[in-house]
């Protein structure tokens, strides 16, 4: 009988422990609607909280506030990121880390990034109030700058250039000046780097910014990875001449190899399975007169995945395809490799599976899927086992004002994100 006794009374502690650990879905929605208004357009909807802005820092400041009020010992690096930390029992181990970032691009939405940023508060509030603590200290990361260039998460890892400190941003302001308006050094910015091996591990919650979650009916996205991106100007060289006076067969006209070029990279990307992309997104004719034939095309190809032998072969068919579209038009064509993001960010596999089965266990359906956009998770997988999360984005909009994820879904990650955290907690990583 007593064996009974101890049997059922732990069940109902076991039971009563995962009650408590529940996050505050209403509390999370007042906090979103907040943070919100924070650059909020009354004409547009949309949220002008660009980076180094004023909308930006005082976002920042407030949430500052917010977490040093839930006792949290929180401080600016020199990147300008806010670092909020929490002590575990045991703070010799290696810090659970987690966060996103608040800055948007003009005229976006009011989840991307943001989501992220507001989920992680709400578990450390959840924490808090049931007077739990990790064996791990755990730190929130609030990055800056993600948008131009994940300048913040850059920083971090240690992938900084002294070139980057000079780029303007949408705020037209330089990296270095908006580092100091957000309270940083721009003096001593390399110094914030963590080596590989100084987080126990990072996580981040995000919005999947793409249509597969909702047109799957699929609760959360498990990231593998971060692709590969490519970009390549390339030139197209014909003859100029006019426009009335050239017969139709004697031209050798770029912007004609020109359409039948981006035709061409569509049909050789939409050829192969998988969720590699390929786009032409910009294209300019000169002499870009009426009434003259264009004699030389600059368009640009994009092409991301997560395996690199994929884009190697996507690459030289399209090289290929296209020296044959210069033979018949008598045109030339010349390709140069302007960008290229390295390796692809892969996340970490055990943190993939524990992400999976605590998803599970909630009752959330999943899908491993890469991230065609990059993220500061891109750049914290150079130094920590890092995870990610999605839930869906309505329509697939993103960087729009008809941005939107229901706030049932916010629960839902955030829910996830919290019991993610506690796993870890639990796990000893060899980094």
């Amino acid at each position: 009988m007593n064996f009974i006794k101890c049997f059922v009374l732990l069940v109902v502690t076991q039971m009563a422990f995962s009650q408590t650990m529940n996050i505050d879905a209403k509390r999370l929605e007042a906090s979103w609607n907040t943070l919100r208004d924070f650059g909020y357009d009354s004409i547009t909807t949309g949220n002008n909280r660009i980076a180094f802005s004023h909308h930006n820092t005082e976002a920042l400041d407030y949430l500052q506030q917010k977490l040093e009020k839930l006792g949290m010992q929180v401080h600016r690096d020199a990147a300008g990121n806010l670092i909020c930390q929490r002590a575990g029992k045991n703070n010799k181990l290696k810090p659970i880390a987690f966060g996103s970032h608040i800055d948007a691009v003009p005229n976006g939405g009011h989840y991307d990034g943001q989501v992220g940023v507001l989920g992680g508060i709400e578990c450390l509030e959840t924490l808090v109030d049931k007077n739990h603590i990790t064996e791990h200290p755990l730190e929130l990361i609030i990055f800056s700058n993600e948008e131009s260039g994940v300048f913040g998460s850059r920083a971090l890892a240690g992938k900084l250039t002294v070139e980057s400190l000079s780029v303007k941003t949408a705020s037209g302001k330089t990296n270095a000046l908006g580092a100091h308006l957000l309270g940083g050094d721009p003096e001593k910015i390399f110094n914030v780097k963590r080596e590989k091996g100084d987080l126990h591990s990072f996580l981040e919650l995000h919005i999947e910014q793409g249509g597969i979650l909702e047109e799957e009916g699929v609760d959360i996205g498990i990231l593998q990875g971060i692709v590969w991106l490519r970009w390549w100007d390339v030139t197209i060289t014909g003859v100029s001449n006019h426009a009335g006076t050239t017969p139709m067969h004697k031209r050798q006209d770029a912007m004609i190899a020109a359409a039948r070029f981006v035709l061409m990279v569509n049909e050789v990307v939409k050829s192969r399975p998988g969720t590699h992309v390929g786009t032409v997104g910009r294209i300019k004719a000169e002499p870009g007169a009426p009434n003259v034939i264009p004699g030389k095309v600059v368009l640009s190809l994009e092409l991301r995945d997560l395996n690199e032998k994929k884009l190697d072969d996507l690459f030289s068919e399209i090289v290929e395809k296209a020296h044959k579209l210069g033979a018949e038009y008598k045109v030339q064509f010349l390709f140069e490799s302007i960008s290229a993001t390295g390796k692809a960010a892969l996340t970490d596999q055990r943190i993939q599976d524990l992400i999976e089965r605590k998803a599970k266990i909630l009752g959330y359906t999943t899908k491993r899927m890469p991230s065609g956009a990059g993220h500061d998770s891109q750049e914290m997988t150079h130094i920590a086992p890092t995870g990610m999360i999605f839930i869906p984005s309505k329509g697939g909009i993103s960087h729009s004002p008809d941005e939107f994820s229901s706030f049932e879904d916010m629960a839902k990650g955030t829910q996830l994100l919290l019991e993610t955290i506690l796993a870890l907690d639990k796990e000893n990583f060899d980094n």
